[in-house]
């Protein structure tokens, strides 16, 4: 009966390590993910200032909005896999792990933690009146994915580091 036992709390306690490889795993892979997305903008926002200059403090307010948006999913992943998994779709490409509505933006405001926090700055930039040349930047940033030879080495770069993200296998 004590072998029995023993083998059965050893395997507990194993498939408790286990899950929290993995959660640290899911929570790796979503780190890059989200570190290739704001290298990506960075770069985007980067270019856009080179090509048109008067574009550059629009193109840093994008960013930190894009920023702020990341890290709130960022924190939120980190979040959600330790504490409620079943909102992190895992079987899904990574981009598409979280999905959260402005509404539940909003309540996570409530929060008295860090993701409370990053939610309140996210929800706060999202309420936010736009810069006033953001349609200037959004005009740039098309004129940009028109002309695929100025672009396309970032690009490029972005979908190589997601590819490589994704090959990253987790195990369930």
């Amino acid at each position: 009966m004590k072998r029995y036992a023993v083998a059965t709390l050893t395997a507990l306690l194993s498939f408790g390590s286990f899950a929290a490889d993995d959660t640290q795993c899911y929570a790796e892979k979503y780190d890059a993910y989200i570190d290739a997305s704001l290298q990506w903008y960075a770069d985007l926002t980067e270019l856009t200032a080179e090509k048109y200059p008067d574009l550059e403090d629009v193109s840093e307010w994008f960013l930190q909005g894009r920023k702020n948006h990341f890290e709130l999913n960022r924190t939120a992943v980190h979040y959600y896999l330790t504490n409620e998994p079943q909102k992190i779709a895992t079987e899904q490409p990574v981009e598409s792990w979280l999905s959260l509505e402005q509404s539940e933006v909003k309540t996570l405001t409530e929060r008295n933690d860090n993701l409370g926090e990053v939610a309140r700055t996210t929800y706060q930039d999202r309420q936010a009146k736009p810069h006033a040349k953001n349609y200037e930047l959004r005009s740039a940033f098309a004129d940009l994915l028109s002309h695929p030879t100025e672009i396309q080495p970032l690009l490029n770069k972005y979908n190589q580091s997601i590819e490589q993200i994704q090959s990253k296998t987790c195990n369930k």
